[in-house]
């Protein structure tokens, strides 16, 4: 630590002594002093705020907030001061709202929640006030150190967080607050089998508390187990028939298991109770996107835009159709919002991401690959991909997975002949060849199922993130009986996204780093590869803001070397297991339709259908990026669409070199 930085804590340990005692002048001085050596540290800029307030000089301390939110726009106490001021100056409506982000960004804070309960009762707001008195008589009853644990929670102090919430833990073993607090702080880790384990606890000591209910389906999600998050979040409206918002969470998990009907039925009744719900509209609009009524779902969006101007993840949406074309004040109010400031990180990387969509529409490359740079940068910063580790990872794949392995292999597995399994990288054509398999006659096309990464995590062995996982080692060590047992379990967890038809598709891109999994547990499953080339698909993966997952994506270095590990793992399961996999390439199929249909449907061992060639009249819904353009004919447009970008791809040479294609 630097002798600035030994001074800078001493500083705001006397501000906050000073305060305490109620010297505020003082205090003011310590506080600006420590800001002449860190100008945007978030301590000092509150402490001046508040003493500021206190000596009734309001513009002063909001010209302090002004700096403190544009330093630390997630800062929910700095949207607290801003209400103390605004309630001290007789503004009431912008004490509210003030109040109202404090809360929203950290829902710990008591003095907000008591002050909203009193502005709400002043101005008739009786919805809200009950709402504000039921979180304000929850915090006045959890102890305090359950308090500051989600208060540094909030605040990303996640090993505080996790710390002060285990010792507790240890004094009181059952308090079922705490332990739900703690499957919280997993689920923000991506802890999600630890979290999952939690709250199944939770619930056996305490069947009817609904927080732990709702962190249950929210973790059951998040684990893509979306059969089982719907019967949850059913539950719930079973037990609380007049909840909307738990009927909004059933609709989103009907999305989830493909009942877009219900989901938008629930949509639809819920805006008309919450006409000013921003989050409602973008849910209806994505589900309106997915069963193709475009039109519907960009009002939705706009809708949401309308409610909140700051939408950045609507402005996302009408980008992520592909082919909506932002209007001239659109793009303005974007990059007005992305020079303002107090814009938490997430929205910046929403509009960075919209805004390099619609430069990139107008032709401007270079305008449109810094702001998908800049939306990249913010984005990798919170993802915890590491390269290496995935290239040893796969290659751990390969070590086990050999010839001479699966030549020794004894017969077993469920000998289901349904499945078609579509691998590759994302943004490289897999919907597209889902589509066309789709519109044949005995084909169901469903979606990236999460069943075979949920197994692979299962035979992992580890609940901590920090165990040695298993995988892909205990491939070795599976009986016949196992094996079977785990291809009739995927048959069986599958069903839900059926209808009856002979065969259907699993297009989970990643699925080709569990090829061997897929082959001893389903021997007579179908296996196509769609590759694309390396920097046609790299660019639009970088281009590409993901809902989740996909973090090798967020940077052109490591979406580089991920391609050249996915080719070089395709290449040894393709001596390893030969004929077992058809590789289809992106550029041949849109060139050479025909034959190129000929060729997947006679590796699926499946009769020529005629509507594969027009599959871009199949109305079936269609839940990725691509939704959009699988329903026109098939073009060629975006084969060697990299050369657009071509002055900012350097990053990739040195990786994927010897496979550009296009």
């Amino acid at each position: 630590m630097t002798e600035d930085q030994n001074r800078t804590i001493s500083l705001i340990d006397a501000a906050n002594r000073l305060v305490k005692i109620g010297d505020f002048r003082a205090a003011q001085q310590r506080s600006e002093e420590a800001l002449s050596f860190d100008p945007e540290h978030r301590e000092a800029l509150y402490l001046l705020a508040v003493s500021l307030r206190y000596q009734q000089q309001t513009g002063g301390a909001l010209d302090a907030l002004d700096r403190l939110k544009r330093a630390r726009p997630n800062y929910g106490r700095a949207y607290q001061e801003e209400g103390h001021i605004h309630r001290l100056m007789g503004e009431r409506d912008l004490a509210i709202s003030a109040y109202e982000e404090a809360v929203r960004r950290n829902s710990s804070l008591k003095a907000s929640w008591k002050m909203l309960t009193k502005l709400y009762g002043d101005s008739g707001q009786q919805d809200a006030l009950e709402n504000a008195k039921k979180h304000f008589e929850y915090l006045t009853a959890l102890p305090l150190e359950l308090r500051s644990v989600i208060s540094f929670t909030h605040e990303e102090k996640l090993d505080k967080a996790e710390a002060l919430c285990r010792k507790f833990l240890q004094k009181t073993p059952h308090h079922v607050e705490a332990m739900r607090l703690l499957a919280v702080i997993g689920i923000e880790r991506q802890v999600y089998d630890e979290a999952e384990f939690l709250l199944e606890s939770c619930l056996e000591l305490e069947p009817t508390n609904t927080r732990a209910h709702l962190d249950y389906v929210s973790v059951l999600h998040k684990r893509q187990r979306f059969a089982r998050a719907h019967a949850e979040a059913k539950i719930l409206t079973e037990v609380f028939p007049n909840n909307m918002a738990y009927k909004v969470l059933f609709a989103n998990e009907c999305c989830a298991v493909g009942d877009y009907k219900t989901a938008l039925t629930i949509y639809e009744l819920a805006l008309q109770a919450m006409p000013e719900n921003a989050g409602l509209y973008l849910a209806q609009g994505h589900a309106l996107k997915t069963v193709g009524r475009y039109g519907d779902a960009i009002v939705a969006y706009q809708a949401a835009l309308a409610v909140d101007a700051t939408f950045g993840e609507a402005y996302w949406s009408l980008a992520n159709l592909k082919t909506y074309d932002f209007s001239a004040s659109e793009r303005e109010e974007m990059d007005k919002l992305l020079e303002g400031p107090a814009l938490p990180k997430s929205v910046r990387t929403f509009l960075y991401f919209a805004r390099g969509k619609a430069y990139e529409d107008r032709d401007e490359f270079d305008a449109a690959f810094e702001h998908y740079d800049h939306g990249n940068n913010l984005k990798h910063a919170l993802t915890r991909h590491n390269p290496d580790r995935m290239t040893a990872t796969l290659a751990a794949q390969k070590n086990i997975c050999t010839g001479s392995f699966f030549k020794n292999l004894p017969q077993g597995g469920c000998l289901e002949e349904s499945p078609i399994f579509i691998v590759g990288l994302p943004r490289a054509g897999s919907t597209l060849v889902e589509q066309i398999l789709a519109s044949h006659f005995d084909v169901e096309g469903t979606m990236e199922l999460p069943d075979i990464p949920a197994i692979a995590h299962g035979l992992s062995g580890s609940r901590r993130r920090s165990t040695q996982e298993d995988y892909p080692d205990v491939l070795a060590a599976l009986t016949p009986e196992k094996r079977t047992a785990l291809g009739k379990s995927y048959i069986r967890n599958t069903m839900v996204h059926r209808k009856g038809q002979r065969f259907f598709t699993d297009k989970m891109p990643n699925n080709f780093r569990h090829i061997g999994l897929i082959h001893m547990i389903l021997p007579n499953a179908k296996i196509i590869d769609i590759r694309r080339g390396a920097l046609d698909c790299c660019l639009s993966n970088f281009k590409q803001l993901f809902a989740e997952g996909q973090e090798f994506s967020y940077s052109l270095s490591d979406l580089a070397q991920y391609y050249r590990d996915y080719t070089d793992l395709m290449a040894h399961y393709d001596a390893a297991l030969p004929g077992k996999i058809l590789h289809v390439q992106y550029e041949t199929l849109v060139e050479d339709l025909e034959n190129q249909v000929g060729r997947i449907l006679a590796h699926c061992g499946l009769p020529f259908d005629a509507n594969c060639l027009s599959f871009h009249r199949n109305d079936r819904a269609v839940r990725t990026p691509s939704s959009e353009q699988v329903r026109k004919p098939i073009s060629s447009d975006s084969v060697g669409y990299w050369r657009n970008f071509s002055s900012h791809l350097s990053p990739l040479q040195p990786y994927v070199a010897a496979t550009w294609f296009g």
